[in-house]
C-alpha cells in the first residue's frame, strides 16, 4: 500500500458503513502513513486498542497543535477543550465536569420532552410529510445547547440561525470563516451580559461560581466546544438512528414502547454509526514509537473512531448493529481526558427522542426509496443531507 493511496479513506462511506479499503488498512497496516500537500506524513489509527493507546495518552500525544509545531499556541481558538492540552485542559474541564453529572442533567430532562413535543407538534401542523433533518433532527440539539447555557428566550433565533449556518459548508471556507467568528461574537456578547446579571443556565453558574478565575474569552469558547461537540454530532445520530430504525420495523416496534431496550440500541447506534469519523488530531510530543512504527516529533495522529468501533477485537459481526450485545466501551464519544464531557446529554436527548417521534408518528416512513436517501460525502462528521419522511 503506498502512502497516497487512500488519503480521504477516512471520511469515506457506504451509507451506514466505513468503506473496505478501511477495514483493509486497519488488518494490513494499522498505523497508516498518508502524504499531505508539503510532503508532510499523517499517521492513521485504525485499531481498537492502539486508538485508545493514543487517545489515552497525552503524555506522548498532545492536542496544542500550535505548541508542538511552533506555529504558536491554538489556547485562543475556539473548539472549546479539543485543542487544549494540560494544565489549562484540567483547569477548564474542572470547571464543566460537575455541570454534566446525571443528577444535574436530570434538571433538563423535562424541558428536553417539552423541546421534542413542540418539534413534533410542528411537523404535525405541517401536514403529513417533512424532511426529518430539517423539522426534527437540527433544531432539537440547537434548543438543548440553549437550554443548557441559559441562552434568552428572545435571543434562540439568532442562536439557532447561528449554530445551523454553523456546520453549512457549501457556500466555501470564507462564508464558513465568517459564520464561525458571527457565532464566537454572539456567544462572547452572550457571556458578557450573564457576568452582570448571570441566570441558571450553565453559563451563569460557571460566572457565578469561578467568574474570577475564567475570562470571557475562555467561556466563551467553551460554549462554543459544547455547541460544536453537541449539535451537528446529535443531528446526525438523530436521522441515520431513525433510518435505521425505519429499516429495522422489528427494532422499531421495541423502541415504540421504551423501557431499557432503548438505552441499549442508543448505545449500539452509536457505536455502529460513529457519527465523529476521526478524533481531534493528535500530535506527537517527541519521536516515539506506535504497534511498532517509529513516528516522528510533530507529526500528526489521526484516529479513526468508525474503523475502531468496527474492529473484530471487540467481538463477533462488529459490522452489524444487534442491540443485545454485550461489547467494551465503544469510541463514539473519543478516550481519556478529552472524552466528550456532553456524552450524557447527548444520549439523554436520543432516548427521549426516538421513541417520542414514532409514537406521535406510528406510520412514520420513508418518502423516497432508501437508495434515493441523500448521505454526506467525505465529512468529518457523518450523517444525511436530508430524511424525508411520510406519516
Amino acid at each position: 500500500m503506498s502512502e497516497t493511496e487512500f488519503p480521504l479513506v477516512q471520511f469515506m462511506r457506504e451509507r451506514f458503513d466505513p468503506v473496505a479499503e478501511l477495514a483493509r488498512i486497519r488488518t494490513e497496516q494499522p498505523v497508516f502513513p498518508m502524504e499531505i500537500p508539503g510532503g508532510s506524513t499523517v499517521w492513521l489509527v485504525t485499531r481498537y486498542d492502539d486508538v485508545r493507546a493514543v487517545l489515552g495518552d497525552h503524555e506522548r500525544f498532545s492536542n496544542d497543535f500550535g505548541g508542538v509545531t511552533g506555529l504558536g499556541s491554538t489556547q485562543e481558538d475556539p473548539g472549546g477543550l479539543g485543542f487544549r492540552d494540560p494544565p489549562e485542559h484540567t483547569r477548564l474541564r474542572r470547571y464543566l465536569t460537575p455541570e454534566f453529572t446525571m443528577r444535574r442533567l436530570r434538571r433538563l430532562e423535562p424541558r428536553i420532552e417539552a423541546i421534542v413535543a413542540e418539534r413534533l407538534d410542528a411537523m404535525e401542523r405541517g401536514g403529513s410529510t417533512a424532511d426529518l433533518v430539517e423539522a426534527f433532527a437540527l433544531p432539537i440539539p440547537s434548543l438543548v445547547v440553549c437550554e443548557l447555557l441559559g441562552v434568552p428566550y428572545e435571543e434562540r433565533a439568532d442562536f439557532l440561525r447561528l449554530s445551523t449556518d454553523r456546520f453549512d459548508f457549501s457556500a466555501g471556507p470564507e462564508a464558513s470563516l465568517q459564520v464561525i467568528n458571527d457565532s464566537m461574537a454572539f456567544l462572547t456578547d452572550l457571556v458578557a451580559a450573564e457576568r452582570k446579571e448571570p441566570g441558571d443556565g450553565l453559563l451563569g453558574t460557571l460566572l457565578r461560581d469561578h467568574g474570577d478565575d475564567i475570562s470571557d474569552r475562555e467561556l466563551a469558547s467553551l460554549a462554543d466546544g459544547l455547541l460544536t461537540g453537541g449539535h451537528d454530532t446529535s443531528t446526525s445520530m438523530l436521522a441515520l438512528g431513525t433510518l435505521w430504525l425505519l429499516q429495522n420495523p422489528e427494532q422499531l416496534a421495541l423502541v415504540r414502547e421504551g423501557g431499557e431496550h432503548v438505552g441499549r440500541l442508543v448505545e449500539e447506534l452509536l457505536r455502529y454509526m460513529t457519527v465523529v469519523q476521526v478524533a481531534f488530531p493528535r500530535f506527537a510530543r517527541h519521536d516515539l514509537e506506535l504497534a511498532g512504527q517509529p513516528i516522528a516529533k510533530g507529526e500528526m495522529v489521526l484516529c479513526s473512531l468508525s474503523a475502531a468501533n468496527r474492529d473484530p477485537a471487540l467481538g463477533a459481526d462488529m459490522e452489524r448493529a444487534v442491540p443485545s450485545r454485550e461489547v467494551a466501551s465503544h469510541l463514539a464519544f473519543g478516550h481519556g481526558i478529552h472524552r466528550c464531557i456532553g456524552a450524557p446529554l447527548a444520549q439523554m436527548e436520543m432516548r427521549i427522542a426516538f421513541p417520542a417521534l414514532l409514537r406521535r408518528f406510528p406510520g412514520l416512513r420513508l418518502a423516497v426509496p432508501y437508495e434515493e436517501v441523500p448521505f454526506r460525502q467525505l465529512s468529518i462528521v457523518y450523517g444525511l443531507e436530508s430524511l424525508p419522511v411520510t406519516w
